[in-house]
């Protein structure tokens, strides 16, 4: 089976099902939302978009209330498309241990929802994740994904990575192949038994190469669409890889096992 490992909710949702089936993706994880770039029909108005997306990346409108039209937003594709997404949720940070936990039994476990994320601490704010790391060791094992991608700074993986030791059995998925900082990314996923690394949006096609040879067993397939595109992710993946155990783990082995699926 082959799945996307990360993207985003679309609207409408059967637009990112042709994408999936254009790619030959099964399934793909998919995240809450609140800029939609795919909306944007000029420059204008991905302005717009993508200054929701500052927004969020800065670590601002973090409240409940502030996430819940995107959670129902999700529970509708879900709910349109069970047999082609699978769901994780993003939950607020910075509201406590005792109130994160609630969220994420609430939230995360009473939707049936297979994990969290993506996770989007501020710049020098990774820290901030530990509660809701917590919360997914206390619920058995929930994977985890942090955005790992600018604005997060080298400083932040390395708490990502440090984090991830104190909370060994949750598995920490670091996205985006950690943007710029990608070097020390491999290097501390693969120094961390329970982190992982997504590879979507990568600029440089030998950083692939090289997280799946040093990490064969703990890098994904990901196209964080509608940023990136599931057709050129996959094929980046087997531009890079030989067909055999190695490219089938990372296209969709891996994630499967880390949710779940027979």
């Amino acid at each position: 089976m082959i799945i996307d490992a990360h993207s985003h909710v679309h609207d409408p949702a059967e637009a990112h099902v042709r994408l999936l089936d254009e790619a030959g993706v099964d399934r793909a994880v998919l995240f809450a939302t609140r800029p939609h770039p795919e909306r944007a029909g000029d420059l204008a108005a991905l302005r717009r978009e993508m200054a929701v997306l500052d927004k969020a990346l800065a670590g601002r409108a973090g409240t409940v209330e502030a996430y819940r039209p995107a959670w129902r937003e999700l529970d509708a594709a879900l709910a349109a498309r069970p047999e082609r997404f699978i769901g994780f949720l993003s939950v607020p940070l910075g509201l406590g241990p005792q109130e994160t936990a609630a969220i994420v039994e609430q939230e995360v476990i009473g939707r049936g929802l297979r994990g969290i994320g993506e996770l989007t601490p501020p710049p020098g704010g990774a820290g901030l994740i530990e509660p809701v790391l917590r919360a997914a060791a206390d619920q058995g094992r929930l994977p985890v994904v942090v955005h790992g991608s600018a604005p997060a700074t080298a400083e932040d993986l390395a708490t990502l990575a440090a984090l991830a030791h104190r909370y060994g059995d949750v598995p920490l998925v670091v996205s985006q192949l950690g943007g710029h900082h990608w070097i020390p990314a491999i290097e501390l996923v693969r120094d961390t038994p329970n982190m992982y690394l997504e590879l979507s949006t990568a600029s440089v096609v030998f950083a692939v190469r090289l997280a799946v040879k040093e990490i064969p067993d703990r890098t994904l397939f990901g196209s964080d669409a509608p940023y990136g595109d599931p057709v050129l992710a996959r094929a980046l993946v087997e531009r890079v890889t030989s067909p055999g155990e190695v490219r089938d783990r990372v296209l969709g082995g891996t994630i499967a096992e880390l949710i779940g699926l027979g």
